[in-house]
């Protein structure tokens, strides 16, 4: 087909194509009006790419609702690559595709995915295409915005088409390319070409009317030519226009023929077979075949059968009386009985378009066909389903029991709106505690992660006791006591605490939780059951430092992780990664912490994870502070504080307001420290909360007394004081010690509570430089100068190895002031960025490129392409010389 115009575009679509020849993924959204020609630039796409893989699908109305139905065409033709993959990504696709019964997770499908293509792509480029793309079934379009947010080191090309602008819907990552009309010179072109008889007042009325609309340039001379002569000023609508034309040209064929036409409108897949067979149920015969093609309606291909353009096919379907429609979908269902899984969720779509009102057993159809595409990862397709398997349920508690699964199955699509939505109607039809049952808890668990935490915590105490299954009660009571802890509100966490220790079979480590008492023993067993517990039921980290069990919790957490990667890998990283990150913080693994918080980061906001998104940003805000990047700290803390204030999730809040006074007094900025620090102790503020005014007591107190006001620090040291004497633990007592050193006037008393605090904090490495280096600068003051000497080099050394420059300057600069002659190096430091340095520490525990894709849900070339930059800028030459590097102390060769 010749294609006029369209020079820009053809420009683009070659441009994209030849960044994949090179190595460089990209995508392009093409759309605008039907007609416009998105289809034909998609074919000269294709025609262009005779050196690449093409892999394509076309977006259905009917498919629309069956799980990864787009997905199975898309690869289809090299499905039997699958089982090259890594075990559990194969097991996973193929589950997808319906060719086996493990239970997936759908990131892990995305990663498989991702995996295939960047393997095929080894041997030549991979174009995939994507026509009408609007009508992609759900898990698909989740499945392909995985791959293209990973395109970029991969040799894909990927092609859209959409009616609607993709600026705000799941494909707003991609950039787009609108389709206008052609030149009035090119759309005569094609007018002429299209209708050789025409002559010139009928080409010129053509273009006038047709506005550039490539469809409307072929079909409209005909319709125009009958209509006779145009009216003055006349001015008719394309889309109108084309609908009128169209249906004139249906109309104008045999009974048949048209039911023919609308048979092929409503299966929409082109199964020759299924519309031979349903044609002849309506007594459809060769004849009526024989118009439809003759008059250019049909397009045959292989055993394939479509109507030959998609508006075509909405003209044929909408413009039919609902009878006829009725008719043929149930042909068609009555022909797909028996054909096996897949057909057996399209014939419940096809009776359910029949249906004219409630009807039971149609309705029970789309249940089973829920279950089994939520059993492949559908869980989008599963929520559709059971929404329309409600509408069609005579029984209102029926209803409710489907609209409660169908917002259960939302929630786990990360559909957070369609959830609520779901919910609230299931609630209409039936009573809360049935929902509450039904759902598993779901209002509270939505609003933890999404909304307001007092009122999950209302949802969450009145669903704990709604519910039956023990396991059920004591995660919903957990989440009950975490959300009056996020929230800041003792009463509340209290309330919830008691119904929590009611339950039988108590969580580990739930004396964590109470603000008096003895602490809870932390033994082997207790770490071991607590790591295979469920998620829910670990304490938050920042609980675990207040305890002084960093380490301890960083092992349960190890063994939660190692067990749900092997299952869930997106729960793996979203849910328990921000927790292992802050420990790593506090340990002193900061570029550990940064790594896992990015990538943490990075996936949060892919599936709407707000709440674990936000607990990332807490963790890099945090050590940005300690980094004196206060730009990024503002930019995360700005964004932190627009999402947990009007939730009134306290602690992250907190976090937020720690952050920015770490920040300003770190840069000495005393006075604006302490306007950020104080509200954290503030009973009724935003920030007020009890565990992080604990943890930010020292700073606190040493931005008072950088700011001249001793007076405001007491509070702050005595609660550091009350809690190391209830709990014993190392570093508040330390962090008490040294805001005392800071207080004191009397030189011996201070070197002793500095002494003191150094003794507690060897587990916490930063804690402990920020102490030597209070301590050096003292001594240094004194004239002390070779004790100062000492401690500011050992403070030196952790800034340095932390990756900490502006203390490190600090030190520094302070070793001067004593005499020492020092060499500073004018050689930059190793950096690796967060991503790098997960792959590097990888590799160097031996995992072979494939595992280290398959953790980092990253493709094995991306990995390669990591370790080619690890390799020069750590000074080594092969994979085996990274057992050399020291991860821990600045990359340093060993």
């Amino acid at each position: 087909m010749t294609l006029y115009g369209r020079h820009q575009e053809k420009t683009e679509l070659d441009r994209v194509l030849t960044g994949a020849r090179e190595g460089t993924g990209a995508g392009l959204v093409l759309w605008g009006d039907p007609g416009i020609g998105k289809t034909a630039l998609l074919e000269y796409a294709t025609a262009s790419a005779t050196d690449f893989t093409v892999l394509s699908c076309r977006g259905t109305r009917m498919e629309s609702g069956l799980a990864f139905a787009a997905l199975h065409e898309l690869l289809w033709p090299v499905v039997d690559r699958i089982g090259t993959l890594p075990a559990p990504q194969a097991a996973a696709l193929r589950r997808a595709l319906g060719h086996s019964a493990d239970a997936p997770d759908r990131f892990l499908i995305g990663a498989a995915v991702l995996t295939l293509l960047s393997e095929l792509g080894g041997e030549q480029p991979i174009l995939l295409v994507a026509d009408d793309a609007q009508w992609l079934d759900a898990p698909t379009v989740e499945c392909l915005c995985f791959v293209v947010r990973r395109l970029r080191t991969e040799p894909v090309a990927l092609f859209l088409t959409s009616h609607a602008d993709p600026a705000t819907g799941p494909w707003a990552q991609l950039p787009a390319l609108e389709l206008g009309g052609l030149d009035d010179a090119d759309a005569r072109l094609l007018a002429a070409a299209a209708t050789p008889s025409a002559g010139e007042p009928l080409l010129a009325r053509t273009v006038r009317t047709a506005g550039g609309n490539p469809l409307a340039l072929q079909e409209l001379p005909g319709a125009l030519e009958a209509a006779g002569p145009s009216a003055p000023g006349e001015r008719v609508a394309v889309g109108p226009r084309l609908r009128r034309a169209f249906n004139a040209r249906v109309e104008a064929l045999g009974p048949r023929t048209r039911t023919l036409l609308l048979l092929a409108a409503a299966e929409e897949r082109g199964e020759r077979w299924a519309l031979r067979e349903a044609a002849g149920a309506l007594g459809v015969g060769t004849a009526a075949w024989d118009e439809a093609l003759r008059h250019g309606l049909l397009d045959t291909h292989g055993d394939r059968v479509r109507i030959r353009h998609p508006f075509v096919r909405t003209v044929v379907y909408e413009e039919a009386p609902f009878t006829e429609r009725q008719a043929v979908h149930r042909a068609l269902a009555r022909v797909l009985a028996g054909a096996g899984e897949d057909a057996d969720e399209l014939r419940a779509w096809h009776l359910a378009s029949a249906c004219d009102g409630p009807d039971e057993d149609v309705a029970s159809l789309l249940v089973a066909a829920a279950d089994r595409a939520w059993a492949r990862g559908g869980c989008a397709s599963a929520a559709q389903i059971l929404r329309r398997a409600a509408e069609l349920s005579p029984c209102p508690d029926e209803a409710a029991v489907r609209l409660a699964r169908g917002a259960r199955a939302a929630w786990e699509a990360g559909q957070v709106p369609a959830a609520r939505e779901l919910l609230a109607r299931a609630t209409h039809l039936s009573s809360e505690d049935a929902v509450a049952e039904l759902s598993g808890g779901l209002r509270g668990l939505i609003e933890f992660g999404h909304g307001d935490q007092r009122t999950a915590h209302r949802h969450l105490m009145r669903d704990v006791r709604a519910v039956s299954r023990p396991v059920k009660k004591l995660e919903l009571a957990t989440m009950a006591v975490r959300a009056g802890w996020t929230a800041g509100a003792p009463a509340l966490h209290a309330a919830a605490l008691d119904v929590l220790t009611a339950l039988p079979d108590v969580p580990p480590l739930v004396g964590w939780w109470r603000e008096d008492g003895a602490p809870p023993a932390l033994t082997e067993d207790t770490v071991a059951r607590l790591g295979a517990s469920s998620w829910r039921l670990i304490p938050p980290a920042s609980l675990g430092v207040a305890w002084g069990a960093e380490e301890a919790l960083a092992e349960a957490f190890r063994r939660k992780i190692a067990e749900l990667r092997r299952t869930d890998a997106a729960t793996a990283i979203v849910l328990t990664v921000p927790q292992t990150a802050t420990l790593d913080a506090v340990r002193g693994r900061w570029a550990d912490a940064t790594a896992d918080a990015t990538e943490a980061l990075r996936l949060s906001e892919e599936i709407g994870a707000d709440h674990a998104a936000t607990q990332c940003r807490s963790v890099l805000a945090w050590l940005a502070a300690l980094r004196g990047d206060e730009e990024t700290v503002v930019a995360l803390t700005d964004r932190t504080l627009e999402l947990s204030v009007p939730r009134g999730v306290r602690a992250l809040t907190a976090a937020a307001y720690w952050s920015r006074g770490q920040a300003a007094l770190h840069a000495g900025r005393a006075d604006e420290a302490l306007q950020w620090l104080s509200p954290i102790t503030e009973p009724g503020h935003v920030a007020a909360h009890g565990t992080f005014a604990l943890l930010a007591a020292a700073d606190t107190a040493e931005a008072a007394v950088r700011a001249d006001r001793p007076d405001a620090a007491l509070p702050h040291v005595r609660l550091l004081s009350r809690w190391a004497d209830r709990t014993g633990t190392a570093w508040a007592r330390a962090a008490a010690h040294r805001c005392e050193a800071l207080l004191t006037e009397d030189p011996a008393a201070k070197g002793s509570h500095f002494l003191l605090a150094l003794e507690g904090m060897a587990a916490r490495p930063f804690d402990q430089a920020l102490t030597r280096l209070l301590y050096g600068e003292w001594l240094r003051r004194a004239r002390l100068r070779t004790e100062a000497r000492v401690q500011l080099a050992e403070a030196a050394e952790t800034f340095r190895r932390l990756g900490a420059p502006t203390f490190l300057e600090r030190a520094l600069h302070e070793q001067e002031l004593t005499g020492q002659q020092l060499r500073r190096s004018t050689t930059p430091g190793i950096s690796l960025t967060p991503q790098e340095l997960r792959v590097a520490r990888l590799a160097a525990d031996g995992l072979t490129n494939r595992e280290i894709a398959a953790q980092l849900l990253i493709s094995p070339r991306t990995v390669g392409h990591h370790l080619s930059n690890v390799f020069p800028k750590v000074g080594i030459t092969s994979r085996a010389d990274l057992a050399r590097v020291d991860f821990d102390n600045g990359l340093r060769l060993t």
